[in-house]
């Protein structure tokens, strides 16, 4: 960033600040209050990280909106980081909620829904088989466990800077010399993560083959594109050899699609025709009720199934007392029926493209060095000129100052995007006239940041 657009940046985020304090009185109250009882004054510790200093404190939300205790209406891009990718309280789910908590919410007990839900599963993603968990941390962390017990492989190998929840194995990155090492910020590992993981950068094939060559990493747990340090597509070719050097080297393959869901009805997996051994999705999939999913292959199902005895079959470190409970179960059907459809994400998907378009009209309007990038209706933009091609050249192109600037410049305004990165999210209830909305706003804060 140039020394003038660094200059008014700073300007410009005390304004802000100031402008945030001035609007939004009840929240920073009762923030103040929440000290009292509350960690850190919040519910889950991550949301004190809000770029206005204290959180917005909301009322309630219905479709691609929100309002908060001050007053204020929001058109939400932001959407639970897809957990709420299918709108606010959507119809059909909010109504099967409401018929099935009148019958029992957990049961311990199989119900139809969980065939319906299995089979639509299968019929999406193209995994023979399923089992359910109550958040994409559990999925993935189930799926490395069964990882490990049916190839007797110690370690795990994932991709420097990728998000895969609290998986401690995941929470792992590369020092300057190449080795595995706690990403910072990483709150009590268990063990050192040298231990337990290899970790090689995306999109670098040889780094990938003499990572596997080892012969003891039981899975690869890949997100189909990084999504959290910025999107980081896959290049030609990847997918293909990440599948062939799996293979090659008797290492099983886990895609998680938790926040790639949003490339369509079988998220990336589908939109691509990749073959993991075990698929992984969360969030999105129960319209906000906490519900995950993790699919297997026919051949490593039956692998599964014969390596677990039923005599051992609930103390193995897989399951939980509430995972697959009858309600998330009721909540999966419809969403998945009803709501996150083929034609809404054809329709969510048109909107991405929509809101990418803005953007990238802005910033070659205003000649600005950053860029915009696209999955599905996932969008995203980088306040640097080059794409990345790696979690670490995404790491090391960030901008704190314009990317807490840009999100609270638009929340002045009534729009929220994702913390801690610049993500926006279409849902079936998103609007042409809210994408056109984000588009002027980013257009006035251009303006603002280039003036001289």
């Amino acid at each position: 960033m140039s020394d003038a657009l660094h200059t008014n940046a700073g300007r410009l985020l005390d304004e802000e600040l100031e402008r945030f304090a001035r609007e939004h009185p009840r929240s920073r109250e009762l923030s103040e209050r929440a000290r009292g009882s509350l960690l850190a004054g919040v519910p889950m510790h991550w949301m004190v990280r809000w770029a206005g200093g204290f959180p917005v404190y909301a009322t309630d939300a219905l479709g691609a909106r929100f309002r908060d205790v001050d007053g204020h209406e929001y058109v939400d891009l932001c959407l639970g980081d897809t957990g709420a990718m299918t709108g606010h309280s959507p119809e059909p789910t909010v109504r099967a909620v409401r018929e099935r908590v009148a019958r029992g919410i957990t049961l311990m007990l199989p119900s139809e829904d969980a065939l319906l839900v299995g089979e639509e599963l299968a019929r999406r993603f193209g995994l023979a088989r399923w089992q359910f968990a109550l958040t994409a941390t559990d999925a993935n962390r189930f799926a490395v466990r069964l990882a490990r017990h049916v190839t007797w492989r110690p370690k795990i190998l994932v991709y420097n800077w990728c998000y895969h929840g609290t998986v401690d194995e995941t929470v792992a990155t590369l020092d300057a010399d190449g080795r595995v090492v706690a990403r910072e910020g990483s709150l009590g590992p268990p063990v050192p993560p040298a231990e337990t993981t290899r970790v090689v950068e995306w999109n670098d094939v040889d780094a990938l083959e003499a990572a596997l060559a080892h012969e003891d990493v039981a899975c690869v747990l890949a997100e189909p594109a990084l999504t959290n340090i910025g999107i980081v597509p896959p290049e030609d070719g990847y997918h293909d050899a990440l599948r062939e050097l799996t293979r090659r080297h008797g290492t099983l393959l886990v895609i998680d699609e938790t926040h790639t869901l949003c490339a369509g009805p079988g998220g990336f997996t589908r939109a691509h025709g990749l073959e993991p051994d075990l698929l992984t999705v969360g969030k999105a999939i129960a319209g906000g009720i906490p519900a995950a999913a993790y699919g297997f292959s026919e051949e490593v199902a039956d692998r599964v199934e014969a390596a677990i005895p039923e005599a051992e079959s609930d103390v193995g470190g897989v399951g939980g007392t509430l995972a697959a409970n009858v309600l998330s179960l009721a909540a999966m059907r419809a969403t998945l029926g009803e709501v996150l459809t083929d034609e809404a994400f054809a329709r969510m998907i048109e909107l991405g493209a929509r809101f990418e378009a803005g953007v990238q009209d802005v910033i070659e309007r205003r000649a600005l060095p950053w860029h915009v990038t696209r999955i599905g209706c996932r969008v995203e933009y980088l306040f640097r000129p080059d794409r990345p091609r790696t979690g670490s050249e995404a790491a090391a192109g960030g901008d704190p100052l314009l990317d807490r600037l840009a999100h609270l410049w638009a929340l002045n305004r009534g729009i929220l995007l994702t913390p801690f990165h610049n993500m926006a999210l279409m849902c079936p209830a998103t609007s042409e006239e809210d994408v056109d909305r984000h588009t002027g706003v980013f257009d006035e804060l251009a303006a603002a940041l280039t003036e001289p």
